[in-house]
């Protein structure tokens, strides 16, 4: 970085910052419980009936964070083995890993999902085949192994999406329409625009639920700690009225700062594994699209790393105000932009300004933010959007943090620690 760069930020004062500790209802299923949970789940003769011996069953598994996915997959395996059944996963996530089906295998591996872990075949492909059309004419199409089989068991997780608001946003309809329709359902539900998504993501799904062997769906609420809160089974029939219930559900279980606003937020990482957008705009209130809101009001964001399970793909870079040049370092834009090109959301894959370090990338968007007490700024740091339980705040917002019922200040305001190269300890 310039001298001259150095030279217009160095004086930018940094403020101490102290710990504390959020507070939010813990609902949990204990991972040790999850099993037998959902064996009891699917004991019904509504789910188990569609298991029979014989049948080829493929279980989707999609490329989120989600809390014991590996756990949940093995079971629904050793489920369908139980039942006689021959199952098989899939990856169903869309265009992620570079829509390529190397590339989304690797994601499963990373998130601890293997042929040797899971006792079954993983069969990736992006090739599709159709297997409806929408009544307004779209082509619908879905993973050609999932569509051979005898039954698709959808695993997923129902939340808020991170682009549009709707009745069914993340969650089975979507990875019916997106998952399974991996970079050509993808496109086909995003290639209007997120502010039709909405209407998109139910009408494929529904063509898909219609007309492809889907047996029931097993999806997961998560806690604000990243945890299993719930675990629901639901018959195809069952999809259109409770999927919506459930993802007002998910909404009041979703981790969020506690706190209205600030100057800065500083985010350390960002990463696919975390959220579809790097780092939940549901948290930071950075939003790739007009059609969806929440979160806290935050003058600037700076983001200083990327996740290695995030396997390079820097997908929220572009909803930062700065990021650090050890972020930068491992971007492969490669794997980064086919996911913008199908999802025709380009704001998320913005190259914001690259600071030489995190201490001039902070004081970089400190120097920017308008409208704010320089001498008192009122900063958030967080390890990421997903852990939400401790963070740190400045001095100035540590009146406001006394006065939460749910907020516990756990330290006194210390210096950030800067090694010899600017970057945070």
């Amino acid at each position: 970085m310039s001298s001259v760069i150095s030279a217009l930020l160095g004086g930018v004062y940094i403020p101490k910052m102290a710990r504390v500790r959020q507070r939010f209802p813990r609902p949990q299923i204990k991972p040790e419980a999850i099993p037998e949970t959902i064996f009891q789940l699917l004991e019904e003769d509504k789910f188990s009936e569609k298991i029979q011996p014989g049948m080829s069953v493929c279980i989707t598994a999609g490329s989120r964070g989600i809390a014991n996915i590996a756990l949940i997959t093995r079971t629904l395996v050793e489920y369908c083995i139980k039942r006689g059944a021959k199952p098989f996963i899939v990856p169903a996530m869309g265009s992620h890993g570079g829509a390529l089906a190397e590339g989304q295998r690797e994601i499963l591996a990373a998130l601890g999902i293997t042929e040797e872990t899971m006792g079954c075949p993983i069969r990736a492909t992006m090739e599709t085949v159709k297997v409806g059309e929408t009544e307004e004419g779209h082509s619908v199409r879905i993973d050609k192994y999932a569509a051979a089989a005898d039954a698709i068991i959808v695993s997923c997780r129902i939340k808020p999406h991170t682009g549009f608001r709707g009745p069914y946003e993340s969650g089975i309809m979507k990875m019916m329409a997106i998952g399974l329709g991996k970079q050509e359902g993808a496109e086909a539900c995003h290639g209007v625009g997120a502010k039709h998504m909405a209407r998109m993501v139910p009408m494929f799904g529904r063509v898909i639920r219609d007309n492809a062997p889907i047996a029931f769906a097993l999806a997961t609420i998560e806690n604000a700690y990243d945890e299993t809160a719930k675990l629901i089974a639901l018959t195809p029939d069952e999809f259109d009225e409770m999927e919506p219930v459930y993802l007002k559900e998910a909404f009041a279980n979703m981790p969020r700062l506690l706190f209205d606003s600030c100057d800065l937020l500083i985010v350390d990482w960002i990463g696919k594994n975390i959220s579809g957008d790097g780092m939940d705009p549901n948290v930071t209130g950075a939003f790739g699209t007009p059609y969806a809101s929440g979160g806290i009001d935050a003058k600037r964001i700076c983001a200083l790393r990327l996740t290695e399970e995030s396997h390079h793909s820097a997908v929220g870079m572009g909803l930062a105000d700065a990021i650090s040049k050890k972020l930068w370092e491992q971007v492969d834009l490669d794997v980064t932009y086919p996911n913008a090109i199908t999802s025709t959301v380009l704001e998320p894959v913005k190259i914001p300004p690259i600071m030489e370090n995190d201490r001039l990338a902070i004081q970089l968007c400190l120097h920017t933010a308008n409208e704010m007490d320089r001498n008192a700024p009122r900063i958030i740091r967080i390890s990421n959007t997903l852990s939400l339980e401790h963070i740190m705040v400045s001095e100035a917002m540590l009146e406001e943090a006394k006065r939460h019922s749910d907020i516990t200040i756990e330290g006194v305001p210390e210096e950030l620690q800067f090694d010899e190269e600017g970057n945070l300890l």
